[in-house]
């Protein structure tokens, strides 16, 4: 079965995100769930930088604005980039790369 074009496949945004405790990440996950409770929503990374927790989650395009309001709003999350390629949102948080698995 053939893949959709590119213009078919879901718009998708990645949120850098810095998290104010110190917390695992299923508790994030279920964080995340809590205020937003959609299927789009994915944790991709979470990393500690100088006794600092951040993460990038994706995102679906048209909840975007949703999320990133509600994380505002919640006193546990802050949002501090946002973007349509992964690769700008690690650049941004200074995260390091991840392994690549060949």
């Amino acid at each position: 079965m053939a893949t959709p074009s590119k213009a078919k496949r879901p718009k998708r945004r990645w949120v850098g995100i810095h998290v104010f405790n110190n917390v695992g990440r299923e508790h994030l996950i279920s964080i995340l769930e809590e205020i937003l409770p959609s299927s789009s929503l994915r944790l991709y990374d979470l990393h500690n930088v100088n006794e600092k927790l951040f993460g990038i989650v994706r995102v679906n395009l048209s909840e975007v604005s949703d999320f990133i309001s509600k994380c505002e709003a919640d006193s546990r999350l802050n949002t501090i980039t946002t973007s349509g390629k992964i690769r700008l949102v690690r650049e941004r948080l200074e995260l390091p790369l991840p392994n690549v698995r060949r």
